[in-house]
């Protein structure tokens, strides 16, 4: 089998497995429908992008599908992006304004009208000859990379953001939305790497490995569509998103929004701070709350009575720990006792993150050796 064969069995297997996962998420019965809808409008969309790779014959007699195809990519990122925000925003919803995301899409489509979409058969003919070199063609490969890296750095900025938001509200180690999404999103960096360095090749005298980039293109894809489809089959119900309206603790403190029901006074006599920290410190320790994985800000406010903002304010900028580091250290000093103790030597390490809140074991030793620099197996040794 040459090459180009068994770029095409490849495209068509990955574009085949892509296309099953957008069927199952279009259909399955699940509280996540919006960000399964865009997932799987995201899969059609890639899918679609895809299957240039063995349109050349076709392209020659079919020039406005080729452009509407090349153009459409144009709502690839869109797309993701938007997916990311229903990801990580349990209420997030889709509103007008979210159209404004088709522009660059409605742009290029316009450019191409008069040249292309209105060309003539004889005309077709000498697009296809000139084709990389035409004005419009360049003017959409640099608004396609002006458009990726726009989206591809929202996208991070709105990990980012999840991410330190989930730590000041959330005790659960095993973050799997983030680390889904954050994983996926670098594997698109690398693929689209590529893909920019095979159009820098289409552009030079080195076009002799644009088959071989084609190749390592269509290879990736393979690989990331069935890494789609393992997630879904081993992570059944792997998303859990945040209220759009929480802030960070640095926002909350610049807003000039103060509540009428819950005055919080911009600074606070020090002796209240400490008084309501060493409560709070106090009732985590004496109700062993951290010992609940699942512990979040809201619950732990609800049980002292604090408001969440205030709470907030108390632990990640009073205390300068973010709250799931907070109750972390509760879960470790618990866990050291567990470990120092003789008649307890026969439980396992895997045991005892269990029982003191952790529900894995990566997260564990991460968190042990933050606070003690040693194992948790160094440590009972020692």
């Amino acid at each position: 089998m040459d090459k180009s064969n068994f770029l095409n069995t490849i495209t068509l297997i990955s574009i085949f497995v892509m296309l099953l996962l957008a069927s199952f998420l279009l259909t399955v019965n699940t509280k996540n429908k919006l960000s399964n809808r865009l997932f799987a409008s995201f899969l059609i969309l890639t899918a679609f992008d895809l299957s240039s790779f063995f349109t050349d014959k076709y392209f020659e007699t079919n020039l406005n599908f080729e452009v509407f195809r090349m153009t459409a990519s144009l709502l690839i990122m869109p797309i993701f992006y938007l997916y990311v925000k229903a990801v990580c925003h349990s209420d997030f919803k889709l509103k007008p304004k979210h159209l404004l995301l088709i522009l660059p899409f409605a742009i290029a489509n316009l450019i191409f009208i008069p040249r292309f979409y209105l060309a003539t058969t004889f005309e077709n003919v000498h697009i296809y000859q000139h084709f990389k070199q035409l004005f419009e063609i360049r003017f959409f490969y640099i608004l396609a990379e002006l458009q990726y890296f726009f989206y591809i750095i929202l996208v991070f900025s709105s990990l980012k953001k999840y991410r330190e938001i989930y730590l000041e509200n959330y005790t659960n180690t095993n973050n799997s939305s983030y680390k889904w999404l954050f994983q996926m999103t670098v594997f698109f960096l690398i693929a689209h790497c590529i893909v920019f360095f095979k159009s820098i090749i289409r552009y030079t005298n080195y076009s002799v490995f644009l088959n071989s980039s084609n190749l390592v293109i269509g290879t990736i894809a393979l690989i990331i569509s069935c890494w789609f489809v393992l997630k879904a089959l081993n992570n059944p119900d792997l998303f859990k998103g945040l209220d759009s309206n929480m802030l960070l603790v640095n926002k909350i403190l610049n807003t000039k929004v103060v509540s009428t029901e819950n005055q919080l006074t911009e600074t606070p006599k020090s002796a209240e701070i400490i008084l309501q920290i060493e409560f709070i410190k106090k009732h985590v320790l004496e109700k062993e709350s951290y010992l609940d994985s699942s512990l979040t800000i809201q619950e732990l406010s609800e049980q002292v009575h604090i408001p969440v903002r205030d709470l907030s304010i108390l632990i990640n900028h009073h205390m300068n720990q973010h709250f799931f580091d907070f109750i972390n250290e509760f879960r470790i000093q618990k866990a050291m006792q567990i470990l120092k103790d003789p008649s307890k030597k026969k439980y396992t390490v895997l045991e005892i993150l269990y029982e003191v809140g952790f529900n894995s074991k990566s997260s564990f030793n991460t968190a042990f050796k933050k606070h003690t620099n040693q194992t948790p197996t160094e440590f009972r040794n020692n």
